[in-house]
């Protein structure tokens, strides 16, 4: 017997070259790879926001030029920025997933009373 069955116990094929792969897959808790996307794109965004905000915002304020703290201040505000996105992402997906497993829990138990 197999210890991690497919819904409809189907087995799973490559999805390039079709072959049946001959293992079966259980169910994973991840988000959708979507949604992982968007949050990877938005960390990255918010991380390269965060790092023009703080390197133009110190050049700005500096009378002599001063690139190099510019620059340190950019790269801090950068990891600032990503983090705090990424905090935002990592409880957005928790959520995420914590809400399908109790639909999904939901509509076990409706099945079992119907039946």
């Amino acid at each position: 017997m197999d210890e991690n069955p497919t819904p409809g116990g189907q087995t799973p094929t490559d999805p390039v070259t079709g072959a049946d792969t001959g293992a079966r897959r259980a169910r994973s808790a991840a988000p959708p790879l979507g949604a992982r996307l968007l949050a990877l794109v938005s960390i990255l965004v918010a991380g390269a926001s965060g790092g023009l905000i703080g390197y133009r915002v110190t050049q700005l304020q500096c009378d002599d030029g001063c690139t190099v703290l510019a620059g340190v201040v950019g790269v801090v505000a950068a990891v600032a920025a990503a983090v705090g996105v990424a905090v935002v992402a990592v409880l957005t997906l928790r959520a995420m997933a914590e809400w399908e497993a109790a639909e999904a829990a939901r509509a076990r138990l409706e099945r079992d009373r119907s039946s």
